[in-house]
């Protein structure tokens, strides 16, 4: 029988971003407590460009992007978002989507993979993924258990399980 597998990515949809997006501008353009204060979120090319006239307000717009995320199922390692900056009579924060597994990171999950996982599992990093492939199937299962127990500081999902 030949191996079984699964890749290990880290990819957004750019359209569940998108909806949380137009979700938050929509409940900041509906609160009470944004009345007179310019708050706004928008795409800026790439990145998603919060503003209003105060640095709390604007974390607040932060937050309630967040929020929209975590309901949309985006997991909050996947964007990285800076600190207030001011300028002129405004604070603006910009925010960016991680994609892809940098090759430090995937070197760091292969070696849990090999220290803490079943043994007849290979992981081998492709591009800015990571296969994870055995012959038992119940082996690439608990290697996802494990992944998943694991607190590590990037966003993965699993795709392809063949």
């Amino acid at each position: 029988m030949a191996d079984s597998s699964f890749d290990i990515v880290s990819k957004v949809e750019r359209q569940e971003v998108d909806n949380a997006l137009n979700q938050a501008a929509k409940e900041i353009s509906q609160r009470y407590d944004f009345k007179g204060v310019d708050a706004s979120i928008a795409w800026s090319g790439e990145k998603i460009e919060m503003r209003a006239n105060a640095e709390e307000r604007v974390k607040a717009v932060l937050d309630i992007f967040q929020s929209k995320l975590v309901k949309r199922g985006i997991s909050l390692k996947a964007l990285d978002a800076g600190e207030p900056q001011s300028s002129g009579k405004e604070y603006k924060i910009f925010a960016s989507l991680q994609e892809g597994i940098s090759q430090e990171n995937a070197k760091k999950v292969a070696k849990i993979i090999r220290d803490e996982g079943p043994k007849g599992v290979k992981a081998q990093v492709q591009g800015d993924e990571l296969r994870v492939s055995s012959k038992s199937r119940d082996d690439l299962q608990s290697v996802q258990q494990l992944l998943k127990g694991k607190d590590l500081d990037f966003a993965i999902q699993f795709v392809n399980y063949r």
